[in-house]
């Protein structure tokens, strides 16, 4: 199975296109690899609640204030 076009993934995924929808998807791949080295480093599964809730309180301000940069600088050009 190839990949889709992208305005075919887009027509059965309106949600695709969407910045909010594009943010979560990041960050949610961002709290799974944290979810990974944690339990990496621990030596067990740590569980995505728990990685979630970590994640939060130690990397999400800085992350979105890394995307908000990034965002600002991409603007700027």
């Amino acid at each position: 199975m190839g990949v889709e076009p992208k305005h075919l993934h887009e027509s059965r995924y309106p949600l695709a296109s969407s910045t909010l929808y594009r943010e979560f998807q990041e960050e949610k791949a961002e709290i799974l690899r944290h979810k990974w080295l944690e339990s990496e480093r621990l030596g067990y599964d740590i569980g995505f609640e728990r990685a979630l809730l970590d994640w939060i309180r130690k990397h999400r301000e800085g992350w979105r204030a890394a995307r908000r940069q990034l965002d600002w600088d991409l603007r700027a050009r």
